[in-house]
């Protein structure tokens, strides 16, 4: 997987810090966003092979920058893994049929986490 970049997408400081120390650690190049317009231009400008994204955060949310990304013909190669604290089915499925591959629940293991990103990427 060397070589392969990954946008990191929340608005929790900690959050973000720790997933571009665990992406990094695990041979990948990490770029992060801290709310959805940074996302959009960092989508485009970055063109990451996988995007890990929030789905709450105050300006746009990761729903409508899922969206975004599968309806771009340049982008909708991009692999999406929904990191969420909404845990109901309706939510998980609303961001499976936009395209997204993964939907990981927050509190979440750093190890499924990274398993789950290291298949997606083979």
């Amino acid at each position: 997987m060397p070589g392969k970049k990954i946008l990191v997408v929340d608005d929790d400081p900690y959050i973000l810090m720790s997933l571009e120390f665990l992406m990094q650690k695990n041979g990948y190049s990490v770029v992060v966003a801290r709310n959805g317009t940074e996302a959009l231009q960092l989508v485009q400008q970055e063109i990451p092979d996988l995007v890990v994204l929030d789905i709450m955060m105050p300006d746009i949310d990761g729903y409508a920058i899922c969206e975004f990304i599968k309806k771009q013909p340049a982008l909708n190669h991009i692999i999406v893994v929904f990191l969420s604290a909404k845990t109901r089915e309706s939510d998980q499925r609303k961001g499976l049929e936009l395209g997204a591959a993964a939907f990981v629940f927050k509190p979440f293991s750093t190890r499924s986490l990274i398993k789950e990103i290291n298949q997606l990427l083979r």
